[in-house]
C-alpha cells in the first residue's frame, strides 16, 4: 500500500462470511447472495474472492460470474431475457473468474450495505436425479477488507478549515442537512513551494456500483481559488471529501477549504391544513376540485423561514407496511403540480429490508386537468430530490442519475418499475412545464393521482410464474420462478413459451398416461393380488391429480394441497415398485404382507427426509430385488430346475417386463429435460404401469380367476370358496 500503509490515521479491518456452494443459473434463486456492511469513513474496499472445486472426474473448469452492487442486490440477466414494460434496469458491474483467488479494489466506497452475487453458467435444463450421478461441488467465498480513517477533519459550513498536504492526503467530511439545495466547495489561498497554481485533486462523494458518480476536481491552473458546485447533494448524511497533492512527495501544498450550503425553503402542508383536507377529502374527490394553492403570505406564515422564496412543495407520504417486502405509500393530501416550484414526495425505503422487492410508481392525470401544450415533468431519485426543472430536465442530482418521466394530454398515465431499489429515501419530484408558452403555466394547477407500492414481485410473477421469498442469513428478497417456457425477471418473456394448446396437451399426456395403471390393476384383481391392486389404484389416482396440479397457467386442477399431492405421488410410485418385486418373490402370505407394511413405512420416512433423493427409492427396491433373487435361487436349488419353470413365462412376461422397467429407469435418470419433460415423464408412467402388468406372477394354484383365498378375521367369507359353490356364513 506504499505511503498509505504508513499513514497512522488508517486502520484495516476484515469481514468474512461462510462459503456457499454455487449452482448453475436458471433463475435468480440459483445465485448465491452475500451481504456486507461497509463502515463509515472507509477509503479503500478490497474484495477477496475465493473459488474452489472438487476433485472428482466430473469436475471441469467452469467460469464463475460475480456481481457487485451497493444498496441492493444486483439486478442480473444472464439468459438475455426481456424485462417487463416500464422497467428501468441499470447494467450490473461484474467480473468473471475461474477457480482460484481474485481481488477487486474500490476507492472511497459508500458506507452501508454492499451485495455480492455469484453463480455458474446457465444450466443445461437437464433434470438430474439427486444422488444418482456424482456432481462436482463449486464453492465460493468472498471476504471484505476495508481501510478506514480514524481521524477525519470536520468541515463546517462557512467555517474556513486550513489544510497542508505533504506525504498523505487530507480526509474531510461535511454533513449535508435536509433541504439543502446546493453545496459549494472551494479551495482558497492555495499555495505550494516549488509549484505554480494549486496542484490539488479534490475527490467528493463515495463510489457506488454499478454507477459511480463521484466528483473529481483537479486544480492545476495558476489561480489560487478552485471551486466545485454540487446541486441537490444527498440529504441527511456525511459527505466524504479527499484532497490529494499533485506536486510530489517532498512539496507541501497549503490551502483553506470552505464549504457553503444553500438552504432550500420548503412549503409543507401544515397540520391544520391536513386536518381540513382529511375532513373534506371525500367531498373534493367526488367533485374533482382541488383547493387552490395558498398565497405566498400564507406560505411565509406557515414556514417562518425568512423572506427567501420557496423552492419546493413537500407532500407528506406515510409509510404503511403490509407484509414482508410489501409497503404502500399514500399521500395525505391530493398532489397538485404547478410551474413555480416542484412538488416533492418522499418515500421511506431506508429500513435495510426494502431493497429485496420492486418499487412501482404509477402516475395519472385526468383528461380535463391538463392542456394540450402543457407537460408534467417527473423525476425519481434517491438520497435527494431533483429541484432544477427550470434550468435543465436531465433528472440528475449531485451523485445520482434519476429516472425521468412525463405526463401530457396525449400520454396521461405513466408507470415506472424499479427492481431492487437501493436502500435510501427516494424522492418523487413533479413540476408543470409549458415549452411553447411559459406564461400559460403560471396559473395552471394540475392534480396528479399517485399509486406508490413496494411489492415482492411485479404482478406476483403473472400466471406463468411463482413469487418466492429467498433468504440469505437475516436478509429477505424475492424472485420469480417461471414455468411453461416463460422466462424473464417477472416471467413476461414469451419467446420460448408454450401456447395454451401445448399446455393442455402436456397436461393430458401427464394425467391420462396414468390410466395405463388400469392394466396392472386388472391383472392383479384377476390373479387375486388385491393388496397390489389397491396400491396401483392409489398410485394412479394421486399421480393423475398431482400432475394436474403441477401445471402452470390455465391447464391446472388442484383437489388438495400441492405438497400433499406431491408426497402421495412419490409415495405411491415407490410402494408400487416395492410390492411388485416382493409379489414376484412368491413369499408366504404373512411374511409378504409384513414386508409390504414395513416397506411402506420406510418409504414414508425417507420421503419425509428428502423427497427427491434417488436412494430413498432405490435402496428399498434393491433390498426387494435381493429378496426376490434369493427366493428364486432357493426354489431353483430345491427343485433342481430353473425358476420360473416355464419358458413361455420368460419369453412373454418376464423379458418384456424387465425391458420396460429398464427403459423406464433409463428415461427417468438420464433423458428428462425441462423441454421434453411432458413427453418423457408420460412415457415413464406408461412403462412403469406396463412393466408391473407383465411382471406380476400368476395366481396361486387351486385359485380361480377373480377369487379370494383369504378370510377376514371376523370369519366372514366374502369371496367364492374354491371347494364349494355356495356362499356360506360360518
Amino acid at each position: 500500500m506504499g505511503a498509505r500503509g504508513r499513514d497512522a490515521r488508517l486502520v484495516s479491518e476484515q469481514f468474512s462470511q461462510s462459503p456457499q456452494k454455487l449452482a448453475f443459473y436458471s433463475w435468480y434463486g440459483s445465485t448465491r447472495l452475500f451481504r456486507f456492511r461497509v463502515p463509515p469513513d472507509t477509503v479503500l474496499l478490497r474484495w477477496l474472492l475465493q473459488a474452489s472445486q472438487g476433485s472428482g472426474p466430473s469436475c471441469t473448469n467452469v467460469e464463475i460470474t460475480v456481481y457487485f452492487r451497493y444498496g441492493a442486490p444486483p439486478v442480473i440477466n444472464p439468459l438475455g431475457t426481456s424485462f417487463p414494460d416500464n422497467t428501468s434496469v441499470q447494467p450490473s458491474f461484474l467480473v468473471k473468474m475461474l477457480h482460484g483467488n481474485t481481488s477487486i479494489n474500490i476507492s472511497h466506497p459508500a458506507p452501508g450495505d454492499w451485495f455480492v452475487a455469484a453463480h455458474l453458467p446457465p444450466s443445461s435444463q437437464k433434470i438430474e436425479v439427486k444422488g444418482f450421478i456424482p456432481t462436482c461441488a463449486y464453492v465460493f467465498q468472498p471476504d471484505m477488507l476495508v481501510v478506514r480513517v480514524v481521524e477525519v477533519s470536520i468541515l463546517e459550513p462557512d467555517v474556513p478549515l486550513p489544510q497542508t498536504l505533504l506525504h498523505h492526503p487530507s480526509y474531510l467530511k461535511i454533513f449535508v442537512p435536509e433541504y439543502t439545495q446546493e453545496l459549494r466547495l472551494e479551495l482558497q489561498g492555495c499555495a505550494s513551494n516549488g509549484s505554480l497554481g494549486c496542484p490539488v485533486r479534490l475527490t467528493v462523494g463515495s463510489a457506488t456500483l454499478p454507477g459511480n458518480f463521484r466528483k473529481v476536481l483537479t486544480c492545476t491552473g495558476p489561480t489560487q481559488d478552485c471551486r466545485l458546485l454540487l446541486p441537490s447533494p444527498p440529504w441527511g448524511r456525511w459527505l466524504q471529501v479527499t484532497a490529494k497533492s499533485l506536486a510530489g512527495p517532498l512539496v507541501s501544498v497549503a490551502f483553506t477549504a470552505v464549504a457553503a450550503l444553500t438552504a432550500c425553503r420548503p412549503w409543507s402542508v401544515s397540520f391544520q391544513h391536513l386536518l381540513q383536507n382529511s375532513a373534506n377529502q371525500s367531498r373534493n374527490a367526488s367533485t374533482g376540485l382541488l383547493p387552490l394553492s395558498p398565497s405566498y403570505q400564507e406560505l411565509d406564515r406557515s414556514s417562518g423561514a425568512g423572506d427567501s422564496p420557496f423552492c419546493l412543495r413537500n407532500y407528506p407520504v406515510p409509510r404503511e407496511d403490509l407484509d414482508v417486502v410489501s409497503v404502500r405509500f399514500r399521500p395525505l393530501d391530493q398532489v397538485s403540480v404547478q410551474s413555480d416550484m416542484p412538488s416533492v414526495l418522499r418515500l421511506y425505503l431506508n429500513t435495510g429490508m426494502d431493497s429485496g422487492g420492486s418499487l412501482i410508481i404509477s402516475l395519472q392525470v385526468n383528461k380535463t386537468a391538463i392542456a394540450n401544450n402543457t407537460l408534467v415533468v417527473v423525476c425519481v431519485t434517491a438520497a435527494s430530490p431533483f429541484l432544477s426543472f427550470n434550468d435543465s430536465l436531465n433528472c440528475t442530482t449531485a451523485f445520482f442519475q434519476g429516472y425521468p418521466l412525463s405526463l401530457s394530454a396525449s400520454s396521461r398515465k405513466t408507470t415506472l418499475v424499479i427492481p431492487y431499489p437501493e436502500t435510501d429515501n427516494w424522492y418523487l419530484s413533479l413540476q408543470l412545464v409549458c415549452p411553447e408558452s411559459p406564461k400559460e403555466c403560471e396559473q395552471a394547477l394540475v392534480p396528479v393521482e399517485t399509486t406508490l407500492y413496494l411489492v415482492p414481485c411485479l404482478n406476483d410473477c403473472g400466471p406463468y410464474g411463482q413469487c418466492l421469498l429467498l433468504r440469505t442469513h437475516s436478509y429477505l428478497y424475492a424472485g420469480c420462478s417461471c414455468k411453461a417456457g416463460w422466462r424473464g425477471w417477472s416471467c413476461t418473456d414469451n419467446s420460448t413459451a408454450q401456447t395454451v394448446a401445448q399446455q393442455k396437451v402436456a397436461t393430458l399426456l401427464l394425467t391420462l398416461s396414468n390410466l395405463l395403471f388400469l392394466a396392472p390393476i386388472t391383472v392383479s384383481v384377476h390373479r387375486s393380488h388385491l393388496v397390489e391392486a389397491s396400491v396401483y389404484a392409489y398410485t394412479m389416482f394421486f399421480s393423475t391429480f398431482y400432475h394436474a396440479c403441477d401445471q402452470p397457467g390455465e391447464a391446472v386442477l388442484c383437489i388438495l394441497n400441492y405438497d400433499t399431492l406431491q408426497y402421495c405421488d412419490f409415495l405411491g410410485s415407490g410402494v408400487s415398485i416395492w410390492v411388485t418385486i416382493l409379489c414376484m418373490a412368491r413369499l408366504k402370505a404373512a411374511l409378504k404382507y409384513v414386508l409390504f407394511l414395513l416397506g411402506t413405512l420406510v418409504f414414508a420416512m425417507s420421503l419425509q427426509m428428502d423427497r427427491r433423493a434417488v436412494w430413498n427409492t432405490m435402496g428399498p427396491c434393491l433390498f426387494a430385488i435381493v429378496v426376490m433373487v434369493t427366493m428364486w435361487v432357493y426354489r431353483c436349488g430345491r427343485r433342481r430346475h430353473c425358476y420360473p419353470t416355464s419358458w413361455q413365462r420368460w419369453i412373454f412376461y418376464l423379458l418384456p417386463g424387465i425391458s420396460m422397467a429398464t427403459m423406464a429407469i433409463t428415461i427417468y435418470t438420464s433423458m428428462m429435460t425441462s423441454d421434453n419433460y411432458y413427453y418423457t415423464h408420460s412415457i415413464w408412467h406408461m412403462l412403469l404401469a406396463g412393466s408391473a402388468a407383465f411382471l406380476l406372477p400368476p395366481r396361486e394354484q387351486h385359485t380361480d380367476p377373480w377369487a379370494c383365498s383369504q378370510k377376514l378375521p371376523c370369519h366372514y367369507e366374502i369371496c367364492k370358496n374354491h371347494r364349494e359353490e355356495l356362499y356360506t356364513v360360518t
